[in-house]
C-alpha cells in the first residue's frame, strides 16, 4: 500500500534519518519528560510546601480524584515539547513538521473527533455486561470538564506527536516498507498501556487491544498526511475512557462513571474488548473514508 500523502510528513525527516539520530531523540524525549515532573514537583513544592508537594505526589499515584488526575495529565506537557526538540535539535526538522499541512491539521481533526465521539455514542447503547456507578456529581463533574478537555487534548497530542509525529515518520524516512514504520511505535505504544495491576489476566487482551488503535492511528496519519485525523480519533477515545466511563482507580478522578477495578480484574474481557477493536475498526473506516487522502 502507498501512502502519497504522508510525504508531507516524511520529506522534512528525510534530512537527517539516521537511526543513531532518532535513538538518541528518543532519549531527550524521557529527559525532557522527567524534567517536566520534576518542574511539577517543584511547582508543588512552591504552592504546598515540601510536606504538601508529597502528598499530591501520593495522590498523583492514585490519581483518583479530580485535581490529582489533572496533575498526572499534565505530565503529557514533557512528553509533548521532547519530540519537538528532538526533531529541531537532531533532525533539522521545522517543529511544525511533526504536525503535517496546518491548513489541513484542524480539519482533520475535528471530522475525526466528531465521527468517533457519534459511534461511540451509540455503540454505548449495546448491552456489555456492566453495569457503571456514579463517581462524581454533575455539578462537580461539569465545573472540572473544562479544564479536563484541555489536559485530554495535551495528553492525546503529546502522544500522537512523538509516536506518530515523530518516531512513524523518522522511521519512514529510512525504511519505506510499512511494517517497519508501523508496527514498531504501534508495539511500543501498546507495550507502555501493559497494566496487570488494573486489568489482571485480561491485561496482554488490553495491549493487544491498544496495539490495533496504535496502528489504526498509524494509517490515518500515513493516509491523511498528518496527525490530525489520529489525534481527534484518539482524543475522543480518550474522552470517553477518562471523562465519561473510567475504571475505579489510577486516572478515574474526572470520570462521571466508573466501572469497579475488581470486576474489570476478575471478569473475562474478551468478548467486550474484541467488540471493542470492531467498534474501533469501523471508526477509522469512516474517518478514513471521509477524509480520503489528506482532503475533506
Amino acid at each position: 500500500m502507498q501512502y502519497v500523502a504522508q510525504e508531507a510528513l516524511v520529506a522534512p525527516a528525510r534530512e537527517k534519518p539516521a537511526l543513531w539520530r532518532l535513538f538518541i531523540g528518543l532519549i531527550l524525549v524521557v529527559a525532557i519528560y522527567v524534567a517536566g515532573i520534576a518542574a511539577l514537583f517543584g511547582l508543588l513544592v512552591a504552592i504546598s510546601g515540601w510536606d504538601g508537594a508529597q502528598m499530591w505526589l501520593v495522590r498523583m499515584a492514585e490519581a483518583d480524584s479530580p485535581t490529582a488526575t489533572l496533575l498526572v495529565l499534565a505530565t503529557f506537557i514533557g512528553m509533548g515539547i521532547g519530540p519537538l526538540l528532538a526533531a529541531r535539535l537532531l533532525h533539522a526538522r521545522p517543529l511544525w513538521s511533526l504536525f503535517g499541512v496546518r491548513a489541513l491539521l484542524l480539519r482533520h481533526f475535528a471530522v475525526a473527533a466528531l465521527i468517533c465521539a457519534m459511534i461511540y455514542a451509540i455503540s454505548a447503547l449495546l448491552p456489555s455486561g456492566f453495569t457503571p456507578a456514579r463517581n462524581l456529581p454533575t455539578g462537580l463533574w461539569a465545573s472540572f470538564l473544562p479544564l479536563a478537555l484541555v489536559a485530554v487534548l495535551v495528553q492525546t497530542g503529546a502522544e500522537e506527536v512523538l509516536f506518530r509525529g515523530y518516531i512513524q515518520t523518522q522511521l519512514a524516512a529510512r525504511f519505506a516498507a510499512p511494517l517497519v514504520w508501523m508496527i514498531i511505535p504501534s508495539a511500543v505504544f501498546a507495550a507502555l498501556h501493559y497494566q496487570p495491576d488494573i486489568f489482571g489476566p485480561n491485561a496482554w487482551m488490553m495491549v493487544s487491544a491498544v496495539f490495533v488503535f496504535a496502528l489504526l492511528a498509524a494509517d490515518l496519519t500515513a493516509h491523511t498526511g498528518t496527525i490530525g485525523a489520529a489525534w481527534g480519533f484518539h482524543f475522543a477515545n480518550n474522552c470517553g475512557a477518562i471523562l465519561i466511563v473510567g475504571i475505579e482507580g489510577p486516572l478515574s478522578g474526572l470520570a462521571l462513571y466508573t466501572l469497579p477495578e475488581t470486576l474489570v480484574a476478575q471478569t473475562d474481557l474478551g468478548w467486550v474488548l474484541a467488540m471493542d477493536v470492531v467498534v474501533m475498526v469501523i471508526v477509522w473506516a469512516v474517518i478514513r473514508r471521509v477524509l480520503g487522502r489528506g482532503q475533506v
